[in-house]
């Protein structure tokens, strides 16, 4: 008799996004000191810890493999205010997965509901194409070159990646 085959329906893996709390803030730690070259102090993890929607983790079969972090920045001055994202990225192995996309989408959509956001801005090492193609792939520009924005990495220039936000979007155009 010949073997069945397997007619179940596949079922797709389970990525969703959660929040990031004082029980879980090590595995951000921890994934932040893999992904990144850079390491962040003990100030920067207190301070996600109150930023709500702005950070969260992501989870692959409840598995914690990516994170996003931002936080709101108000010129001094004119008091435009705009969504900086510290931090977002993910486990090489689970890259092109659709993580990334899932907490960027996030946080556009977290900061589509403040009206007095103009921007979301971030800085990327001007070697990681990857990352400019994934931010330009969302509307997002290079608007500026940073020399020697990193202090510890080579190639040590940063490009300022920017996406304008509701009406600034639309009175620049």
């Amino acid at each position: 008799m010949a073997p069945m085959a397997d007619t179940a329906p596949k079922r797709l893996p389970r990525m969703e996004l959660g929040e990031l709390t004082p029980h879980n803030v090590k595995q951000l730690r921890l994934l932040n000191s893999v992904v990144f070259p850079v390491s962040y102090n003990d100030k920067f993890y207190k301070d996600v810890l109150n930023v709500g929607e702005y950070a969260k983790l992501a989870y692959f079969e409840d598995i914690v493999v990516g994170a996003v972090c931002c936080r709101v920045d108000t010129e001094e001055g004119s008091g435009v205010r705009k969504l900086y994202i510290m931090t977002l990225g993910c486990l090489q192995a689970y890259r092109g997965l659709g993580l990334g996309k899932m907490m960027l989408e996030h946080v556009l959509a977290e900061a589509a509901k403040d009206s007095t956001l103009q921007e979301i801005y971030l800085h990327v090492q001007i070697s990681n194409e990857e990352a400019i193609g994934f931010y330009k792939h969302f509307g997002f520009d290079v608007i500026e070159t940073r020399k020697d924005y990193y202090k510890r990495i080579k190639p040590a220039d940063a490009y300022v990646v920017s996406k304008r936000l509701g009406e600034a979007a639309t009175t620049e155009k």
